[in-house]
């Protein structure tokens, strides 16, 4: 084995091809593996093709009736082969013991649990498993590096576990270029239409994501449902997402839009494809830490209706490229933004202007900014363990 290559542990619960923090897991794996480096991803679920090359799948088995016992008896299975393994560098892309570094994904949970839930909830197994693992990478005793995709989670962390300021390092938000450039707009809409039975004028809202009600699909479903008779005519949803769909679909029945839905519950992964078929992304999170899913819109060239809860919101404000909702959210203000990108006043401004940001973007920061980072706490590891 070459001296320069280094052994990588990328450790997540489960992958699927549309999930954005596994999109971004996949995408490091590859940037690490491209500079000569090993990667083995540790998991217990893996949907979709696996990658070749330098990029190891193992896939392990787990037990338990509830869902925290199941990643527990996870993470213990994990902890085994990564004692057997002994790779340079161990990277969790969920909140785990024994991580050098953490990719910050997902918002503070103890502070959710405070804010959104009732006391009861903090008597529960699940949360004291969950506010166990988020200790394990956050508190001030242990060592992991955070990677942060907003800077405004930082502040939340350290109100809760005072974790110091040069733990965490805060990553630009990473250009999909290379998911776009080969896709033919033209084809793509056409596609689409055809796939789903729609006619060629067709307007299609999309929304990507798990956790429907999360993301917004309800407010979506009730605005499309709100708008002038003339405007929903010529306007579909397509929402692609790991969730339910019977309960949005029986929402979409209760409004009288059932046969303007159409929701892939199991996901998609030609979902840049979907995007540049597209004609508007609709992010209407009631929480989101950042939203990859914004930025991939953007680099399609699609207008963004957004909520200002998500990280990568400010994004869309500063390029331009589409409408900010403000919180409080109100549905009249999403219903406004709907008629707006429907009545097409200024989609091709929003388009240029996301398309000419996330090009800024790509000018000014390096497209392998997580492997190279990676690369250097590696390498600093090594070096103390040699001291």
């Amino acid at each position: 084995m070459p001296v320069h290559t280094l052994r990588f542990a990328f450790l997540i619960f489960k992958y699927f091809p549309f999930g954005g923090v596994q999109r971004d897991m996949l995408r490091i794996a590859r940037d690490c593996a491209a500079s000569g480096h090993e990667v083995t991803v540790y998991t217990g679920e893996w949907r979709g093709q696996k990658p070749t090359g330098n990029i190891r799948i193992e896939l392990l088995s787990s037990k338990g009736f509830l869902n925290h016992q199941r990643h527990q008896s996870l993470i213990d299975a994990m902890n085994a082969r990564i004692k057997q393994d002994k790779p340079d560098l161990i990277v969790g892309f969920n909140r785990m013991p024994g991580l050098d570094v953490y990719y910050a994904a997902d918002p503070c949970f103890v502070e959710r649990a405070h804010l959104e839930r009732g006391w009861w909830y903090r008597l529960s197994g699940r949360y004291r498993f969950f506010a166990k693992s988020e200790a394990a990478v956050m508190a001030p005793e242990q060592a992991c590096k955070v990677l942060l995709l907003t800077p405004r989670d930082k502040a939340v962390f350290q109100r809760w576990y005072g974790t110091q300021n040069d733990r965490f390092f805060v990553l630009p938000p990473s250009i999909p270029a290379a998911s776009f450039v080969h896709i033919d707009r033209a084809a793509a809409r056409h596609d689409l239409r055809q796939e789903f039975g729609l006619p060629a004028h067709a307007h299609v809202l999309l929304m990507v994501g798990s956790a429907f009600t999360r993301k917004g699909l309800d407010r979506a479903i009730i605005g499309l449902s709100q708008i002038a008779p003339e405007l929903r005519e010529n306007a579909w949803i397509l929402a692609v997402g790991e969730d339910e769909a019977e309960p949005m679909m029986a929402l979409a029945k209760q409004y009288h839009v059932a046969d303007r839905v159409f929701i892939v519950a199991q996901g998609r992964s030609d979902v840049p494809v979907l995007m540049m078929g597209s004609d508007v992304l609709v992010h209407a999170a009631r929480s989101e830490l950042a939203g990859i899913v914004i930025i991939e819109a953007m680099t399609a060239g699609l207008p963004v209706i957004v909520t200002d809860v998500c990280g990568y919101a400010s994004h869309v404000q500063d390029a331009g490229a589409g409408v900010v909702l403000s919180s409080p959210y109100r549905q009249g203000e999403f219903n406004a933004a709907l008629t707006k990108v429907l009545s097409a006043d200024d989609n091709e401004v929003w388009r240029n202007a996301g398309l000419r940001y996330v090009s800024e973007i790509q000018v000014t920061t390096s497209a392998t900014v997580e492997a190279d980072l990676l690369t250097q706490f590696a390498q600093e590891k090594k070096a103390i363990s040699l001291v």
